[in-house]
């Protein structure tokens, strides 16, 4: 039985489309999160009666981070779609890195670390 005949195949490319569909819901949820965080700073401190100079970082990393979600989907459908074209055509192909995963680690690691900071700072 070849590749495109095997339903095992096709099940697995699309397990792989849901979990990065999953990932990009996640950051989503996420950039939200981290977007009300400086609203819910601003408010613990007005409850003390300190005053926050602005959350404009929190909303810029969280509206960063829904962004990303966005674009996370939009790329696990196309390369979805084309993988599912390549095996229906029967074409080889090769596993090769994925760009959109290299790139979204490399992000969310300077998000993380740029969070840390802000969280370091704002105590």
């Amino acid at each position: 039985m070849t590749s495109e005949q095997d339903p095992r195949v096709f099940f697995a490319a699309e397990r792989t489309y849901l979990a990065w569909l999953r990932t990009g819901l996640a950051l989503m949820g996420f950039g939200f999160v981290v977007s009300r965080f400086g609203l819910f700073l601003r408010e613990m401190q007005i409850g003390h009666g300190q005053n926050l100079p602005s959350t404009g970082v929190s909303l810029c990393l969280g509206v960063a981070l829904v962004a990303m979600g966005v674009v996370v989907e939009i790329a696990a459908t196309v390369r979805h779609v084309r993988m599912i074209e390549q095996l229906r055509s029967g074409v080889p192909f090769y596993g090769r890195i994925s760009k959109t995963a290299l790139s979204m680690a490399i992000f969310l690691t300077l998000i993380g670390i740029g969070l840390t900071v802000y969280l370091l700072l704002v105590r």
